[in-house]
């Protein structure tokens, strides 16, 4: 793309022989005799890069203006090309889906395939996600003499793209085609251009490929900044077109008129790091999105890593939801969810310093992995958050009832006033079952950190032989019995006939301060696992038939306000499900499994060992499962353990990883000595957040 470059800071390229095990790794194409050979088919890491998340059904792009988001950041393939996960905590990633439309993954190599953990959030999210071709250079001059030289090989070309993003699961292409071409060369460009768009929609139903506005009708180099007569003709054999970033104020409007019908088609490139863009970019895109959408057209915001890149003030999670809190003011809300059943949200971001599974913290060490996204909440940010009372957001320190987040609500509460917060925006039409809202809240851990807080005082103190009376901590001990803080869940529908309906999910007595609610209904407590602390599950059948779910709101209170002061308020939302059925997932047993190890290799030197693996595992049936996920554990069995008469063997239960897709790879398994036998232990999980109980769930067992 013009006027932007990168510096590579990541080697994308496969490994030396990329059909040996090693880590599964997302890497680009980068020679047409790759492309043409097909030799990415025959990598070991190609399984591995399958995204497993389908678009929901009919996901076509609205009949409106648009944002088209394009991902280019330190020449890509960075944390999210580890596609089990990686270390860092603080990678890179996007949850602000419900302000897009289409994703596309950039990089300058020829054929750029969209790591899966960004196709599997976006589609998730409702959200396209395309690849990118880009010929750029001395070497993509090249690279077009070779692929337009027949309308034959156009055509070769075009199939062998199309190949590829129906067998990894996205949908469709960028062309970043910024060559001088000869003319003669223009009738086979337009070929492979059309034929990649027509073999697209055939194969993918709602498939996108999009124009980048670069060579010209000529066959030369010439932003044009809009659509005009010189890129149109390749507009009309395509989805679209981006627009460069260097236009003016009115061109929107022009080119909307040169679109007619299709003007939604036109995508005006917004560079954020600003070389040559309307506004300036950075802090003032909203600027250009102003302009853009007062022509009618369609955005294409390039490099939002800009705020992650440059390390805006005062850290990232700030300052992207700051960003994109402009980009909703200017623009609106793309996306709605839920729209469909069952729905889950943990409020993960996909990264974090920890991770649980039903209240238990499994993995206490930094991760990355944006396929654990679940659908983000609509929090609104603004620049006037001093004035808010509670302070709401995604929380990687506190404790998670599943994954590696929740959301946090921290501040002060007047004893008779409310505070709420929009948590997501629907569509969601009631049928004639009744829905069954669960969600899981915390209130203590304010008091445990007070506790850890004055013990940590107490250990500092006595250590300098300064003693404490215990009469100190009666008070802090009693904060927990005496917490007030409470989180409610508000819920508002729509219906043609009946108009709006108006729910709290809450305690006793709240109406008091909820008057123009129509009804307050309190839910059920449920049973709380043992091993999750802390956390209550509440529960809730709403029967709207008819009706459509439009909203859904937090709502925080003081359950019994004893005085007028302003009371300290700390609670946390672990994660909600919405589905028609208040059964738990059946998962199939162990035994209607087929688990199988593959690729074993033994390492490790002077008395240490370690273990590299392929574990692959499917239903005896045949049947494809419809589970989005697999928590992969370990136990290290000794023979101590399996000698004891009358007891099943039974080692330590280690978290480590999790998969998307029917195949884990291990690399590297440390061994303690002493250890005989390994059983590999795959947690089947529902999309409705559910996880097969560890003793029902299907294993590998390798004798060391």
């Amino acid at each position: 793309m013009s006027g932007r470059s990168h510096d590579q800071v990541s080697d994308p390229t496969p490994p030396s022989d990329p059909s040996k095990p090693s880590i599964p790794i997302s890497y680009p194409i980068q020679t047409l005799e790759d492309l043409d050979s097909r030799t990415y088919f025959t990598s070991f890491h190609y399984p591995f890069n399958k995204s497993s998340v389908p678009l929901r059904p009919n996901s076509g792009l609205a009949q409106r203006p648009r944002i088209l988001v394009c991902h280019d950041m330190q020449g890509g393939y960075v944390d999210d090309k580890w596609v089990q996960g990686g270390d860092n905590s603080g990678a890179y990633a996007i949850w602000h889906w419900y302000l897009i439309d289409a994703f596309v993954y950039f990089s300058h190599y020829l054929v750029t395939l969209p790591p899966p953990c960004w196709t599997n959030t976006a589609h998730r999210h409702g959200v396209k996600v395309l690849g990118t071709f880009s010929t750029e250079g001395d070497e993509g001059t090249t690279v077009c003499n070779k692929l337009l030289s027949t309308k034959e090989s156009a055509h070769k070309y075009a199939e062998r793209l199309a190949e590829l993003a129906v067998a990894l699961g996205f949908d469709g292409w960028l062309l970043n085609m910024e060559v001088n071409l000869d003319i003669s060369q223009i009738p086979n460009l337009k070929e492979f251009v059309s034929h990649l768009t027509q073999t697209m929609h055939s194969s993918v139903p709602g498939s996108l490929v999009i124009w980048y506005d670069s060579i010209t009708i000529d066959g030369t180099i010439s932003y044009q900044n809009q659509l005009n007569e010189q890129n149109k003709p390749f507009f009309d054999i395509c989805d679209g077109i981006f627009a460069n970033y260097w236009w003016e104020e009115d061109y929107p409007k022009l080119s909307a008129k040169v679109a007619g019908e299709r003007k939604f088609d036109v995508y005006m490139g917004i560079d954020v790091f600003g070389r040559g863009t309307y506004g300036g970019g950075q802090w003032n895109t909203n600027i250009a999105l102003d302009a853009i959408k007062k022509g009618d057209v369609s955005a294409a915001i390039y490099a939002p890593g800009w705020v992650y890149e440059t390390k805006q003030p005062p850290d990232f999670q700030t300052a992207q939801n700051r960003w994109w809190g402009l980009v909703e003011k200017s623009w609106g809300i793309d996306q709605n969810y839920p729209k469909s059943l069952p729905f889950y949200s943990n409020f993960d971001q996909g990264h974090g310093n920890h991770i649980s599974v039903d209240g238990t913290q499994v993995l206490s060490t930094q991760w990355n992995n944006i396929s654990l996204q679940t659908f983000q909440p609509f929090l609104e940010y603004d620049d006037d958050s001093a004035s808010k009372t509670i302070e709401v957001h995604v929380d990687f320190k506190e404790a998670s009832y599943s994954g590696g987040g929740n959301l946090t609500f921290r501040g002060t509460l007047e004893a008779k006033a409310t505070f709420s917060t929009r948590l997501f925006l629907g569509q969601l039409l009631m049928g004639s079952l009744p829905l069954h809202f669960i969600y899981s809240v915390s209130y203590l851990d304010l008091v445990l950190y007070i506790v850890t807080e004055h013990l940590q005082n107490r250990i500092l103190y006595e250590s300098e032989n300064v003693t404490i009376d215990n009469s100190v901590w009666q008070p802090l001990l009693q904060v927990k019995s005496e917490g007030n803080s409470r989180v409610g869940l508000y819920l508002e529908f729509s219906s043609e006939m009946e108009g709006k309906k108006k729910l709290f999910l809450a305690s006793q007595g709240t109406n008091r301060f909820l008057s123009e609610l129509v009804e307050v209904i309190v839910p059920h407590q449920l049973t709380t696992p043992d091993n999750a602390p802390g956390w209550i599950i509440q529960e809730v059948s709403v029967a709207m038939h008819g009706y459509t779910l439009t909203e859904i709101h937090a709502v925080c209170y003081n359950e019994q306000p004893g005085n007028t002061n302003a009371a300290e308020y700390f609670a946390m939302l672990g994660h909600i499900k919405i589905s028609t059925s208040d059964k738990n997932t059946e998962f199939p047993p162990s035994t209607s499994w087929i688990v199988d190890g593959q690729d074993v290799e033994w390492g490790g030197s002077q008395g240490s060992k370690t273990l590299s693996l392929k574990i692959s595992w499917k239903l005896k049936d045949g049947k494809s499962p419809p589970y989005p996920r697999y928590n992969i554990y370990v136990e290290k069995l000794t023979k101590q353990s399996i000698r004891i008469p009358g007891r099943k063997a039974e080692g330590v239960r280690e978290y480590t990883g999790v998969a998307h897709i029917e195949t884990f790879y291990v690399s590297q398994l440390a061994i303690p000595s002493g250890t005989s036998s390994l059983k590999f232990i795959i947690q089947v999980c529902d999309v409705d957040g559910g996880s097969q109980k560890l003793d029902d769930a299907p294993f590998f067992q390798l004798n060391v």
